[in-house]
């Protein structure tokens, strides 16, 4: 299907786009084929010239992700280690919270995108730089995990929590009191943004500290 005159040509970055947008407004299960296909005012199978299957958009989705992550954490320039690699995490997550869908999907799937690589090589660069041997730094970023991202891995599905009643609380509590009384007193306030129960903006920032602290005694 040839373009609408005056209309912007059709191009995968120009689609992956719509689709984040998408599934900013919308979520995640919105983003389907036929409904990108409608934003854009394209006939569907116009789509699969430049992804030609849902898995290749989902791929191509959490590139787009990862790539405006990556680029905030660039624009760190901090010249002490610590600063540096706190300023790029959080860069990151901040990109991750305008996309609070984006860290699921990004744990699911199975391609690694080429531009994490030179991201986590600038990370290794950095710790060396600062003295640590390979073999430390290669142990930080495996305790960092996907804080280098913006985020931390749920312990629990948020559908496990968001919806708990008082009743199923008191339920809870019952079988495991201690784990039950965790979450009653760390039920985070309004002003604390989330990236699901487990992570939110101050245990990102207190686990990173403390990672940071334990790498700096460490650190010839």
């Amino acid at each position: 299907m040839a373009p609408r005159a005056g209309r912007e040509p059709l191009s995968r970055e120009r689609v992956l786009g719509a689709a984040v947008a998408i599934a900013d407004t919308e979520g995640l299960k919105a983003l389907t084929m036929r409904r990108l296909a409608a934003d854009l005012d394209v006939e569907a199978m116009s789509l699969y010239y430049h992804l030609p299957a849902k898995e290749a958009l989902l791929d191509g989705v959490v590139e787009t992700v990862l790539a405006e992550a990556i680029t905030a954490a660039g624009q760190t320039s901090e010249d002490d280690w610590r600063k540096r690699l706190r300023g790029q995490f959080l860069a990151a997550r901040q990109v991750m919270l305008r996309h609070p869908w984006a860290p699921a999907l990004l744990t699911s799937r199975r391609n690694i995108p080429p531009i994490v690589y030179p991201y986590y090589d600038g990370i290794v660069a950095t710790m060396v730089g600062a003295g640590f041997s390979y073999r430390l730094a290669h142990r930080a970023v495996h305790s960092f995990g996907s804080m280098t991202l913006g985020f931390v891995q749920e312990i629990f599905s948020p559908a496990d929590t968001d919806d708990t009643s008082d009743e199923d609380l008191a339920a809870m509590a019952e079988v495991v009191p201690n784990l039950t009384a965790m979450m009653t007193e760390e039920m985070h306030a309004a002003g604390d943004p989330t990236l699901g129960w487990c992570d939110s903006q101050v245990e990102f920032e207190f686990t990173l500290d403390l990672l940071l602290d334990g790498l700096d005694r460490l650190r010839p």
